[in-house]
């Protein structure tokens, strides 16, 4: 059966970034490096290897380094990397503006993971598309969202992205899928019981973390939640995707094949992921890693 092509995506990016300060009250969070790229920019990469043209960022009002940086070269560096011979380096960062057509929303409305939706819903019309975080990324091959792409060609209705568990504190980190295997990795999900505790709580050890291919009909049913939203109370997608699964809408989590999940959120795991990147690096690996032996010895 052919299917609407998912073309376009959206990546909630307007958080404060609390867990950082005092470094992000001037650098938003997403912009943090991993060596030589701001966290972001790993997760547009993965959307744009996967197939992905229009990219729609919802940011806030101290996020204007996101829209700069994928945004074309200054006249002043342009013509500071010429003069310095540094041609390389100039093609490398000319085509960080090529790589999509970007558009940029200010959020606008209650607290809550299900608003940046909301705020992109005109740019997306009645089109599947990925929804992302800016601060959570896999690595893998392929790229998890060319993997599940794939899978909503196959089945349809919307994909999660979906890790096994690693340690017991992850059951009060993430979302938890329960549902029927349909084969190895691919789940038909029929509930997502966030943050449930513990390992007895949860109704498996699948976790549904940033990441998704949606359905448009989703914001019919965030539309709905927002009318019943009481103040004081967070405006969190998983409702409206519970009450679609209830309604008979599809949803399969996909165990992303052959990847590591990175979530940069807090300062320890930005502080991991920094540490495998650098000794990745094709250059900086083996002296990152002798430094590293010499301060445990």
């Amino acid at each position: 059966m052919s299917r609407q092509k998912v073309r376009k995506a959206v990546i909630a990016a307007a958080g404060f970034g609390t867990r950082f300060l005092p470094q992000t009250k001037a650098m938003p969070k997403e912009m943090l490096p991993l060596i030589d790229k701001p966290i972001i920019q790993y997760v547009v990469e993965e959307l744009v290897e996967a197939g992905i043209e229009d990219i729609i960022i919802i940011t806030g009002y101290h996020k204007r380094s996101i829209e700069d940086h994928f945004d074309h070269l200054s006249a002043d560096l342009r013509a500071n990397l010429k003069q310095g011979n540094k041609l390389e380096l100039l093609e490398e960062t000319k085509k960080i503006s090529d790589l999509a057509n970007f558009a940029y929303v200010r959020q606008k409305g209650p607290y809550g993971n299900a608003t940046p939706l909301l705020n992109a819903e005109h740019l997306i019309g009645n089109e599947p598309f990925i929804y992302a975080f800016a601060d959570e990324f896999i690595q893998a091959s392929p790229v998890r969202f060319k993997q599940m792409i794939d899978l909503y060609d196959e089945l349809g209705g919307s994909v999660l992205t979906c890790v096994r568990t690693k340690s017991d504190e992850d059951y009060q980190r993430y979302g938890f899928v329960g549902g029927t295997e349909l084969r190895n990795g691919v789940i038909d999900v029929g509930s997502i019981i966030e943050k449930p505790g513990s390992k007895d709580a949860s109704p498996s050890d699948i976790a549904s973390v940033s990441g998704y291919v949606f359905d448009p009909i989703i914001f019919e049913y965030l539309h709905r939640q927002k009318q019943e939203l009481v103040d004081g109370v967070e405006f969190v997608q998983q409702i409206s995707m519970q009450r679609m699964m209830d309604d008979g809408h599809k949803m399969y989590g996909l165990e992303i094949q052959n990847g590591t999940y990175y979530d940069t959120g807090n300062k320890l795991e930005y502080i991991k992921t920094v540490i495998d990147f650098a000794l990745a690096h094709p250059k900086l690996g083996p002296e990152i890693q002798a430094h590293i032996r010499g301060k445990s010895l």
